[in-house]
């Protein structure tokens, strides 16, 4: 029969630092002073998460291909603009622009996709010819009214346009009923001047007759800053900037102005921005309980200062080496310090749990270390060995981010293994914590253990049965594969984002196809607009208007009727503050002479507007102040607008700004293709049928539908590839240490049915699986496979009543600590980060239940002794 080896070479290395004690510390001091100062020299980490997946995949390599043919659309910041008028929206994007595009140092590329010069002189050419038709011919109606507004832009200019119109109503020309919309708009503006509030005029509204729409309220900059890779947040100076440049501005809500920012940029800033929020509170929290745990199961402080000591001189070796090794951390394998202290700490407290049972038995500290090693040698070095190979198996994915997570933790779990039998004994030594007056075992649990003796086959029944029915389940376990699922909705960020994806035409799930020429990229955009999940495909050629002679000819007449009106000879200087109270009062009574004798609705909005103006002519000059920032500023936008509508030239693809030919035409003539999606719900299905649709007819796409659907598939295809090969690495190590199928498959058979509980439960509480949590998985593997060899070795020993034994005190209270360390992360306002936390704890949690219930069970009682004979490994 098969025998329990042990390794008798882990009994002398514990001797040796037994005998040496202050000569072993000395030299982790020593080690980890080196290595300390190493980290210190060469610590860094790119937060870049465009790295955290090859290079080498073939989605990657496409979207990498396009980056550098088009370097422009990447790593931006979008600026979004709502303003309570379009004038302000529009003068707020202008000046903002303005003030971004002088520092190039830190902005070198600052562009408008809804405005600048070319936009502004030839957006009329964009509207259908009817519209254009309609358009001029209120221009033409409006010539009066505008004439007055150009030559004096304020409020007096107001006044005195308004009074030229109701001079017009006194002589019959005219009726209070053709001026009822100016008259109640002007009446809500002044009216609400007066009570100290400012409401803003849009004066495009009055001038077409109609509200503004939407997308008349809001304006976008792109922004690509320059990066900092090397800090956590990388745009967040750039980010910074745009809000003190807006402050600066007045372009507060305040002032009628709503600044946002998205785009790649901060939404990679405000996600690490919520991963560091409340890591105070998680780190406190945290640490508490796991010293609080270390108490209730090591009862000495000496020991506890112990096993603390052994975790920072290994994390200090850890984080040399991996520098060494990798050089530099990514914002996945910077996590190895929580695995490191949550794996790390069970080596502790094995030792030292089995070190006080030891003690109680042998008073002499030197002979109880001994004694300690001699029976944790092997269990201590198969668990550590496969967690290593558990995590090393990452290594072979395409996802780089967690292959290097698994190389540095697999390392992790060797420097552990090797302070837990080296310097934790040496610290004892020197600590020289006092001896056991009793057994460290849980003696309260015999009672389980008399039960799980009587009723082995009845838990094993009930074992298979909670097993067979999470089997079925998993056919309902859900992978969420959408990222911004797993940041909070909450941040300006994600929330901007959202808002953006209600309107097709702003829709930031937009895919990039390209063609060999600007030709071949109209016939591609001509065949994917076809396609019924796309709203529309774009190409340079689209910003070429359609019956531009017939266009330009229209808009001609009007500019040769309203050039002088908009740009006259001589503007009047900005009023006093008595002339514009001279001018409401005047106004006022004009409007009261108009409304006298009459009762409908524009006499009444002709007396409402009268008393705002007396309100204000009597009021304090911050009101009238009000009424001017209501009024004048949007009033010179609006002009501005005006006269450039009306100076369009002939556009063509030669004609176009370099900046606009170089968004779409690469420099060795590639062209791009932009395709919007018809559905705007950001379902990850319909994402999905968008992006194949696409593929199907530009099969070098790219674009945020397809990464996420891609590294989706990436990350997925990583875990199980990395869970497939792990089970099999540590299936092979432990055939070959324990050297008994039977012994193998009672070791994993608990550690599959933690597995199939953790997933039905995930099931049945609607937890999917995500990129986030499903880092937990490999964490489960590493615990659960070291808690069931430790049983495994003790029942291959001889040791009977597991559950009263010290083995089952260092099981519970090692599944304790790490509990404390990763439950915590149930407290993150960072959605992925609180799913990986209640993964964890899920996962925990199953992982001890058949541990300490199945894997008893399912052992029975102890091999004869002749079969126990011991085999030396080393």
């Amino acid at each position: 029969m098969s025998t329990a080896p042990t390794i008798p070479v882990i009994e002398r290395i514990v001797a040796f630092c037994c005998r040496w004690p202050a000569l072993v510390t000395l030299a982790a001091v020593i080690v980890t002073v080196a290595a300390g100062a190493y980290t210190s020299a060469h610590f860094a980490m790119n937060t870049d998460s465009q790295k955290l997946i090859s290079a080498e995949v073939g989605w990657r390599k496409r979207e990498i291909q396009f980056d550098k043919l088009f370097p422009q659309q990447s790593n931006l910041i979008l600026v979004v603009i709502d303003g309570k008028t379009p004038e302000l929206a529009e003068a707020a994007a202008s000046s903002l622009t303005a003030r971004l595009t002088a520092d190039k140092k830190l902005f070198p590329d600052v562009r408008r996709p809804d405005g600048g010069d070319f936009f502004n002189h030839n957006g009329l050419l964009f509207l259908p010819l009817k519209d254009v038709e309609a358009t001029t011919q209120q221009l033409f109606k409006a010539q009066p009214f505008l004439g007055a507004l150009a030559s004096d832009p304020s409020l007096r200019g107001v006044m005195d346009s308004l009074g030229t119109v109701l001079l017009g109503v006194s002589q019959g020309q005219a009726k209070l009923s053709d001026i009822d919309v100016p008259m109640t708009r002007l009446g809500q503006a002044f009216g609400a001047a007066a009570q100290g509030r400012t409401d803003y005029l849009s004066w495009r509204a009055l001038v077409t007759g109609s509200a503004p729409r939407p997308e008349e309220l809001r304006r976008f900059i792109e922004v690509k800053p320059v990066l900092d890779f090397d800090a956590l947040e990388p745009g967040a100076r750039a980010s910074t900037a745009i809000r003190a440049a807006a402050r600066d501005l007045n372009l507060t809500p305040e002032h009628g102005v709503q600044i946002r920012l998205t785009g790649d940029v901060p939404l990679s800033d405000e996600e690490f921005a919520t991963l560091t929020d409340r890591a105070w509170l998680m780190a406190a929290a945290m640490m508490a309980g796991v010293l609080a745990t270390l108490w209730l199961a090591l009862r000495s402080f000496k020991i506890i200062l112990a096993i603390l000591a052994t975790l920072v001189v290994g994390l200090a070796i850890t984080m040399g080496l991996a520098l060494i090794f990798i050089g530099v951390f990514n914002i996945i394998s910077i996590a190895f310090i929580a695995l490191f202290v949550g794996l790390g700490v069970d080596f502790g407290i094995q030792f030292s749990v089995r070190y006080r049972a030891e003690r109680f038995h042998h008073p002499d500290l030197s002979k109880a270390l001994c004694h300690t090693g001699r029976s944790v040698g092997l269990p201590l070095a198969l668990a550590a060995a496969a967690t290593a190979v558990g995590f090393f198996s990452f290594l072979p994915t395409n996802y780089t981010g967690v292959a290097e997570l698994g190389f540095v933790a697999g390392i992790g779990m060797v420097v552990a293994f090797l302070v837990s039998i080296t310097l934790l004994p040496a610290l004892l030594m020197l600590l020289r914590p006092k001896g056991e007056a009793e057994d460290v075992g849980f003696h309260s649990l015999a009672v389980v253990d008399d039960f799980m003796t009587r009723h082995r086959r009845a838990v094993l029944r009930i074992a298979a049965g909670a097993g067979l029915i999470c089997l079925m389940l998993t056919i309902f376990l859900r992978f969420d594969s959408n990222p911004l699922d797993l940041r909070s909705p909450k941040v300006e960020s994600v929330s901007t984002l959202f808002d953006l994806m209600k309107n097709p035409q702003t829709s930031p799930n937009t895919i990039n196809a390209t063609a060999p020429s600007s030709a071949g990229a109209d016939a591609l955009g001509a065949r994917l607009s076809r396609l019924p999940e796309v709203a529309q495909a774009l190409t340079l050629s689209s910003f070429v208007p359609e019956d531009q002679d017939r266009k330009l000819a229209l808009i001609a007449d009007a500019n040769g009727l309203l050039d002088s009106t908009l740009n006259p000879f001589e503007v009047k200087p900005a009023p006093s503050d008595a002339e514009i109270v001279a001018s409401f009062k005047d106004t006022a009574a004009k409007l009261r002479d108009a409304a006298k004798d009459q009762s409908d609705a524009p006499a009444s909005h002709a007396r409402t507007l009268a008393a705002a103006l007396d309100a204000l002519a009597n009021g304090s000059p911050a009101n009238r102040a009000r009424a001017t920032e209501a009024l004048v500023p949007g009033l010179k936008t609006m002009l501005k607008q005006l006269s450039d509508a009306l100076t369009p030239t002939h556009v063509t693809l030669d004609t176009m700004p370099a900046a606009m030919r170089a968004e779409w035409i690469a420099p060795n003539g590639t062209a791009r293709v932009q395709v919007f999606p018809k559905d705007t719900s950001n379902d990850p299905g319909r994402l999905s049928e968008f992006s194949n649709a696409v593929l199907k007819v530009a099969p070098d796409a790219t674009g945020a539908p397809i990464s996420i659907r891609e590294s989706g598939r990436t990350i997925v295809r990583a875990f199980v590839w990395a869970g497939v090969l792990s089970f099999i690495t540590i299936v092979i190590l432990l055939i070959a240490v324990l050297r008994r199928t039977a012994d193998v498959l009672m070791t994993l058979v608990p550690l599959i049915l933690a597995g199939l509980l953790t997933v039905g439960s995930c099931v049945l509480l609607n937890l999917q699986l995500n990129f986030a949590n499903i880092i937990a998985l490999p964490l489960l593997l590493g615990i659960g496979v070291a808690f069931n060899i430790y049983f495994v070795v003790a029942w291959r020993a001889g040791a009977k009543n597991l559950l009263q034994s010290s083995l089952a005190r260092a099981v519970i209270f090692s599944a304790a600590t790490t509990a404390s360390g990763f439950g915590t992360l149930w407290l993150s306002r960072h959605p992925g980060t609180a799913s990986m936390g209640e993964l964890l704890m899920i996962s925990l949690f199953w992982t001890l239940i058949s541990t300490l219930f199945v894997s008893p069970a399912l052992l029975g009682p102890p091999p004869a002794r002749e079969h126990r004979a011991h085999e030396k490994l080393i």
